[in-house]
């Protein structure tokens, strides 16, 4: 089976994502699979072999390799931002019937939106921090928006990640510059209010078969919080099993699964929260998790005994038929 790894896109994450594309072509060779990194920005699509960047076509999902053509059976999407994480790439292998790993376009759409995933699931009954969206192109009152999440608070765009954009605030006076900055990212932003408290994650994947919830991990960042540079130039400790009470564990993987159900996920993602005392609180849902060499979820598939080679050939399995 050709594998059709789609990396990059057109976010600030383009790298990481390449870096993600890198690591799982290892693994689904090791799987046994005949793997592909297309590389996407924008209307250029390529595979690379060595320094030639051979144009990959979108409409059929192939490209020449020499005289022979390679059409491709499977997508594995691993596009942070947009176009892969937002349900616009989703859309479109729908339309050609290519199967891929992960959650659809309703899904994916939806749980990119952060302040619509927070409205959403606060009906379930799931806590999570109070919220304000200022839009780029209308007016917004400060006073009114800090009166509701207070100091400090995040600013950050609305579809977004890896930080970029992201300010912690504790001066009213530097709210706008922060707005300004997260802007840069999106057209959208959401002002959160601070909830102070031990920061875990959780990765997950379910199939037909079964369910597999990952072991937390605890993010303690030497930074201000979970920067950029936290997650990606060693300046955080990630403890993997979390060392925290056997209830509040039992709790964040309880409530990751639900998240799971009720946003209609699929394949492998991972859900971030905060844990104040007893409380937990709803942070961020990702549907395209970073699977490169500093990412999370791949340390807590090791920690659960497993291969990541196994965990990506089970997805594939499970979306083929």
């Amino acid at each position: 089976m050709e594998i059709a790894i789609l990396a990059g896109g057109d976010s600030s994450e383009h790298q990481i994502s390449i870096k993600s594309g890198i690591e799982i072509q290892k693994w689904l060779n090791e799987a046994g699979f005949r793997s592909h990194l297309v590389s996407i920005r924008g209307q250029e699509w390529f595979v690379k072999n060595g320094e030639e960047k051979i144009p990959f076509n979108k409409e059929d999902f192939s490209y020449r390799n020499g005289e022979r053509t390679i059409r491709m059976d499977y997508a594995w999407n691993t596009i942070h931002g947009t176009p892969g994480e937002n349900g616009l790439l989703q859309g479109c292998l729908d339309m050609r019937k290519l199967p891929y790993n992960c959650s659809g376009v309703l899904s994916s759409a939806m749980t990119f939106d952060k302040y619509v995933t927070k409205t959403y699931l606060r009906q379930f009954g799931i806590m999570t921090a109070e919220a304000e969206l200022v839009h780029q192109d209308r007016p917004y009152d400060m006073e009114a928006i800090l009166e509701n999440v207070g100091l400090p608070c995040f600013i950050k765009p609305n579809k977004g990640g890896s930080s970029f954009g992201t300010t912690k605030v504790t001066q009213a006076d530097k709210m706008k510059a922060a707005i300004n900055l997260a802007f840069k990212e999106d057209p959208e932003v959401i002002i959160e209010s601070y909830v102070k408290g031990r920061e875990v994650t959780c990765g997950l994947m379910k199939t037909r078969k079964r369910a597999l919830i990952f072991p937390l991990t605890e993010i303690i960042s030497k930074t201000d919080f979970f920067t950029y540079e936290a997650k990606y130039e060693g300046l955080s400790d990630e403890i993997t099993p979390a060392e925290i009470d056997e209830d509040l564990a039992k709790k964040c993987l309880q409530l990751a699964s639900d998240i799971y159900d009720h946003t209609r996920c699929r394949g492998i993602v991972r859900v971030d929260f905060i844990i104040r005392g007893n409380q937990v609180y709803f942070l961020e849902l990702n549907t395209i998790p970073g699977m490169s060499k500093e990412s999370i979820v791949p340390q807590q598939i090791r920690a659960m005994g497993m291969k990541e080679a196994d965990v990506l050939k089970e997805v594939i399995e499970d979306t083929m038929d």
